[in-house]
Protein backbone atom coordinates (compact mmCIF):
# COMPACT_ATOMS: atom_id res chain seq x y z
CA UNK A 1 0.00 0.00 0.00
CA UNK A 2 1.47 3.40 -1.07
CA UNK A 3 1.42 6.24 1.43
CA UNK A 4 -0.65 9.19 0.69
CA UNK A 5 1.43 12.12 0.47
CA UNK A 6 -1.95 14.85 1.30
CA UNK A 7 0.25 17.24 2.73
CA UNK A 8 -1.30 21.04 1.54
CA UNK A 9 0.68 24.05 0.33
CA UNK A 10 -0.03 27.41 1.43
CA UNK A 11 2.00 30.67 1.59
CA UNK A 12 2.17 32.83 4.83
CA UNK A 13 4.79 35.80 6.52
CA UNK A 14 6.67 34.84 9.30
CA UNK A 15 5.62 36.61 12.38
CA UNK A 16 8.22 35.38 15.66
CA UNK A 17 11.12 33.49 15.08
CA UNK A 18 11.62 30.82 18.43
CA UNK A 19 14.50 28.58 19.51
CA UNK A 20 15.38 25.42 18.07
CA UNK A 21 14.36 26.89 14.42
CA UNK A 22 10.43 27.35 15.35
CA UNK A 23 9.05 30.04 13.44
CA UNK A 24 5.35 31.38 14.08
CA UNK A 25 3.78 32.17 10.67
CA UNK A 26 0.64 33.59 9.93
CA UNK A 27 -1.30 32.47 6.77
CA UNK A 28 -2.28 34.65 3.39
CA UNK A 29 -5.83 34.56 3.26
CA UNK A 30 -6.82 33.24 6.85
CA UNK A 31 -6.11 34.63 10.32
CA UNK A 32 -4.50 31.45 11.40
CA UNK A 33 -1.01 31.73 13.02
CA UNK A 34 0.72 28.26 12.97
CA UNK A 35 4.08 27.05 14.43
CA UNK A 36 6.13 26.41 12.05
CA UNK A 37 9.62 24.32 11.83
CA UNK A 38 12.90 24.54 8.69
CA UNK A 39 12.70 21.45 6.03
CA UNK A 40 15.45 19.26 6.18
CA UNK A 41 17.28 21.02 2.63
CA UNK A 42 16.50 24.52 4.21
CA UNK A 43 18.97 23.23 7.72
CA UNK A 44 21.55 21.42 5.63
CA UNK A 45 21.88 24.28 2.54
CA UNK A 46 21.59 27.18 5.76
CA UNK A 47 18.83 29.12 4.32
CA UNK A 48 18.10 32.15 6.64
CA UNK A 49 14.26 32.94 7.41
CA UNK A 50 13.90 36.03 9.13
CA UNK A 51 10.34 37.87 10.91
CA UNK A 52 8.37 39.40 7.49
CA UNK A 53 9.63 36.48 4.98
CA UNK A 54 7.00 34.93 3.00
CA UNK A 55 7.23 31.02 3.21
CA UNK A 56 5.84 28.38 1.64
CA UNK A 57 4.36 25.80 4.22
CA UNK A 58 3.32 22.31 3.91
CA UNK A 59 0.50 21.80 6.47
CA UNK A 60 0.32 18.68 8.04
CA UNK A 61 -3.10 17.40 7.83
CA UNK A 62 -3.77 15.95 11.13
CA UNK A 63 -3.44 19.71 12.47
CA UNK A 64 0.55 19.36 14.06
CA UNK A 65 3.19 21.72 12.92
CA UNK A 66 4.01 23.08 9.63
CA UNK A 67 6.84 22.41 7.36
CA UNK A 68 8.59 25.24 5.79
CA UNK A 69 9.40 24.47 2.22
CA UNK A 70 10.87 27.19 0.50
CA UNK A 71 11.27 30.97 0.97
CA UNK A 72 9.89 33.45 -1.14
Amino acid sequence: MAKADKNLSVYGVVQEALPNTLFRVKLDGRDDIVLAYLAGKMRMNRIRVLIGDKVELELDPYGGRARISRRL
